[in-house]
């Protein structure tokens, strides 16, 4: 196994894990409350743009492990 092959299980990895983390930030970020009748919601802008980060970097680690995996040796 070389180098690359290693490089793309932990990029895959990372991907998981990062596409996890974002989800759980994103979820985290919204609450809501109903009281008497009228529904509350509120929203963390901060934790929702961290979310999407997590997610964008996800992506990207998913797009680079399977580069790394489907090549060649």
């Amino acid at each position: 196994m070389n180098i690359s092959k290693i490089l793309g299980i932990i990029l895959l990895l990372a991907g998981v894990v990062l596409a996890y983390q974002g989800i759980m930030t994103f979820q985290n970020s919204t609450a809501s409350a109903e009281i008497l009748g009228v529904e509350l919601t509120a929203s963390d802008e901060g934790g929702q743009m961290t979310s999407f980060i997590y997610l964008g970097l996800a992506v990207f680690s998913g797009i680079g492990g399977i580069y790394l995996l489907g090549q060649k040796s």
